[in-house]
């Protein structure tokens, strides 16, 4: 395993076709600074030009935390000026996790609180353990959640539920956030990780190419009328028909081999 390190604060530690984005600042619960909101766009850049990358696992190195959010006690310097340059910083961090063109998976192990919330909604699954508190609690602090949390979490829930948990600013246990549809999977105890980056492997043996393709159409075709989404997923088709991904992967099921995708 290699690690590039991105500031003091994101880590990238690849794991064969698997990269692991870690959130490392210990010290306050991975809350995110401007400086630590570049970082996290600097490493998505990074892996968004990556194409022997075919899975994000979005882990964290503190013993009870995932993410408790903005940094608050920063946030309490800003004058106004300051808060609207802040602005497109924090705002380029979620989207950098939200558009990476390969399936991403977050790891969620204790608090994933606001902006913490809004990393893993960003990501295509969440798993999380049985220590994972989460919830959207801006409006407790006079804001709203400005990491794509309006918009992330009534795709996941509905618009009533999620109207509900935003309003409430309330904090949902693991078990009720798997009951409610906030976290996919639900492992035991300190087992995020773990079981994290087991799911990005199982991704990560399937056509790079593929993946791509199918992630573009479920994004790019959610919320569209059938007709209309039904184009966009021609649209995916079409670019991996007559790619050589296709091509080893038909070959590989009628030889009986693993393929070896070529990635184009």
């Amino acid at each position: 395993m290699n690690e590039q390190r991105y500031g003091d604060w994101i880590a990238i530690r690849r794991h064969g076709h698997v990269a692991e984005l870690v959130l490392d600042r210990p010290k306050a619960m991975n809350a995110i600074s401007t400086e630590m909101a570049r970082c996290i766009t600097q490493a998505t850049d990074a892996l968004a030009a990556d194409a022997d990358v075919r899975a994000v696992v979005v882990t964290s190195t503190h013993e009870r935390a995932f993410c408790v959010g903005a940094d608050l006690k920063e946030r309490n310097t800003l004058t106004d000026a300051e808060m609207g340059r802040h602005r497109p910083v924090a705002r380029a961090a979620y989207t950098g996790v939200l558009e990476l063109p390969m399936p991403t998976v977050a790891a969620v192990h204790g608090f994933a609180l606001g902006g913490g919330f809004e990393l893993a909604l960003s990501c295509d699954v969440i798993v999380a353990d049985g220590s994972a508190v989460v919830g959207l609690p801006e409006v407790s602090v006079g804001v709203i959640p400005g990491g794509g949390g309006t918009q992330l979490l009534p795709r996941r829930v509905g618009a009533a539920r999620a109207a509900e948990l935003i309003f409430s600013a309330r904090r949902v246990p693991a078990e009720e956030a798997r009951e409610l549809g906030l976290v996919d999977e639900l492992v035991s105890d300190g087992e995020a990780r773990e079981a994290g980056l087991a799911l990005g492997e199982r991704i990560a043996r399937n056509s790079p190419v593929g993946l791509r393709a199918a992630k573009r159409a479920l994004r790019l075709g959610h919320g569209l009328d059938l007709r209309t989404g039904l184009e966009v997923e021609d649209a995916a088709w079409r670019t991996v028909a007559f790619s050589g991904d296709r091509a080893e992967g038909v070959a590989a099921f009628n030889e009986k081999r693993s393929p070896e995708w070529p990635g184009v």
